[in-house]
């Protein structure tokens, strides 16, 4: 009978994404035939009972949501200190859902949902260079020569950023500048960061675009189900891009 890795496990029945469900594991809250488990590498078979906080899990059949995030909600299926998640959504789906990595609280634009941990583990791991698109209306201008270094990668107090694609789409004096930048990273903030190296202001920021995925035809606070091409797709760039 095949085995599996228990964080893996874990993650295929919808409870969160593989590497959460290590933490999962630590914090010694997963059990395996009614003994709890803090090894992770830990393996189990479809005949192991896996419990996570108690309750067992099963599969679930796998669930793929666009879903346009407005400012305001936090990114995570819950929150101790009981601000609205975007999980709250979709009451009316009947699956353990969680966003696909994140949007800051105050940034707004296409986020993923899903229950699929394989599919998390393909579109928010560094090594597959995802890339998202955010279009970012800022306070003051950004230099031509800034411009130049922001492709190139700047350094934060995080690091070196990889090369990014920027595009300028309104430059005008009086007038907020608004930019498109395309990265692959995903750090806290990023995009924000980047400007305020600058001494830049973001007074709005909007994911426009992840992947090849758009906003088209959503208002804010409105989801849509992935058609399977769209989820072959996904999973195929991303394998594609190691």
């Amino acid at each position: 009978m095949t085995s599996t890795r228990l964080n893996k496990k874990i993650a295929d029945a919808g409870i969160t994404s593989r590497r959460k469900a290590e933490q999962l594991i630590l914090d010694g809250r997963v059990s395996v035939n009614d003994k709890t488990v803090t090894e992770l590498a830990t393996k189990v078979t479809d005949k192991d009972k896996v419990t996570v906080d108690g309750v067992v899990i099963t599969k679930e059949e796998p669930v793929h949501l666009l879903y346009y995030k407005p400012t305001g909600e936090i990114s995570a299926s819950e929150d101790d200190k009981k601000r609205e998640t975007v999980i709250d959504a979709f009451d009316d789906i009947d699956a353990r859902l969680y966003p696909v990595g994140r949007l800051d609280y105050d940034t707004s634009g296409i986020l993923l949902v899903t229950n699929d941990g394989e599919f998390t583990q393909l579109m928010t791991h560094p090594k597959y260079e995802m890339k998202k698109t955010y279009r970012a209306k800022i306070d003051g201008i950004l230099l031509r020569h800034q411009q130049d270094e922001m492709r190139r990668g700047i350094k934060l107090d995080d690091g070196m950023t990889a090369p990014c694609e920027l595009k300028v789409i309104r430059d005008k004096v009086g007038k907020d500048m608004i930019v498109e930048i395309t990265i692959h990273e995903g750090r806290n903030r990023q995009v924000r960061r980047m400007f305020e190296h600058y001494g830049l202001k973001v007074n709005k920021l909007t994911r426009i675009r992840f992947d090849f995925l758009t906003l088209e035809g959503l208002k804010e606070g409105d989801y849509r189900y992935l058609k399977p091409h769209e989820v072959k797709k996904l999973i195929s760039n991303a394998q594609q891009s190691r």
